[in-house]
């Protein structure tokens, strides 16, 4: 089923329309499942597990059959929203929002990641010349992200910052961050004319930016996190992850099978991309994302743990973790995690 696309604007009255019907966390039965993912090739564990139906097929094993609802939506701040008023189940968004939202929710709702859905480089792009490292951003520049601040780009430009200048200044391209999609703000960076001259972007935009002349790489999320780490993760409350032990159990192994089947399936991995998110983009440009030896589409986290301590010497988030596994549910420890 091809997922129902949710702007912002309608958020609102989507979340009215299903408090007002009674759908909660408490109502909520074992045997259904609403998913919410956003855009992106970052998304590709869940267009596989959508595309072969797998956590139907794990539900039988478990014997019940998983009515899964696919929603699409953009932004962090809709999807928890959304999650911690039993509108949705499970949502995904970048490591420091879902880490964000485990912070805020110990001790209530206890919101904890349910796996990591790849590691892939986000790249601080620019078509200004003269940028060459962070350092050279002035005052005049213009970095687009898509949730300036809060969002995975904002949150990884802040703990670089302040690698650079100290803690008391990690806010310091806050002021000149504008937040934008990333498809606007791919647009306006290879057009060039704008106030928007860099872009912290994420795949496939980044790559689709780089094959104009005018565009250049700063700087790789993979530079300041050391290595290879995770983008995006999904969640869910503690709630729904206790009362729904079959359906839960069948999720996660539907996604172990999904980033399965893509490492040893790339080509295919690539066509269900296309079809199942209808992207415009030639097959043959998608899969050389999906083959890019940078990018690693596992359940595994990576590095996640840098991400808290990080975060959590700046002071956003209150609670200090001991390890990843703090913020994971226990099904992820079977596999590796960092």
């Amino acid at each position: 089923m091809r997922p129902s696309l949710l702007s912002r604007k309608l958020f609102p009255a989507l979340l009215a329309g299903v408090l007002a019907i009674g759908l909660s966390a408490q109502a909520h039965a074992e045997g259904s499942i609403r998913i919410a993912q956003q855009f992106g090739i970052g998304y590709l564990i869940l267009d596989v597990v959508q595309d072969q139906k797998l956590i139907e097929k794990y539900g039988k094993q478990e014997g019940i059959d998983i009515k899964v609802e696919w929603t699409s939506l953009s932004g962090s701040t809709g999807m928890n929203e959304a999650l911690l008023a039993g509108a949705l189940d499970v949502v995904s968004a970048g490591a420091p929002p879902a880490l964000v939202l485990w912070d805020r929710t110990r001790g209530r709702q206890n919101v904890k990641a349910i796996a990591s859905l790849g590691s892939m480089p986000n790249y601080l792009l620019s078509n200004n010349p003269d940028v060459k490292t962070l350092k050279d951003f002035s005052d005049k520049d213009r970095i687009a992200v898509p949730a300036a601040g809060v969002g995975f780009q904002s949150r990884t430009l802040q703990i670089e910052t302040a690698r650079l200048y100290g803690k008391a200044d990690y806010k310091r391209f806050d002021s000149i961050s504008v937040s934008l999609s990333h498809p606007d703000a791919t647009a306006a960076l290879i057009a060039g004319g704008s106030e928007i001259n860099a872009h912290f972007s994420s795949p496939p935009f980044q790559y689709q930016a780089l094959e104009h002349k005018n565009v250049h790489k700063v700087l790789s999320s993979y530079d300041i996190m050391g290595g290879p780490a995770s983008f995006n993760f999904l969640y869910t409350t503690q709630k729904f992850h206790d009362d729904n032990p079959k359906t839960y159990r069948a999720f996660y192994k539907a996604l172990v099978e999904a980033a399965d089947f893509i490492r040893n399936n790339k080509a295919k991995a690539a066509d269900t991309f296309i079809r199942v998110q209808k992207s415009k983009l030639a097959p043959a440009f998608v899969r050389r994302i999906v083959e890019d030896p940078e990018i690693n589409f596992t359940v595994s986290p990576e590095r996640s743990y840098v991400y808290a301590e990080k975060l959590h010497e700046l002071g956003v988030l209150k609670n200090r973790a001991s390890s990843w596994k703090d913020y994971f549910f226990e099904e992820a420890y079977a596999q590796p995690g960092s």
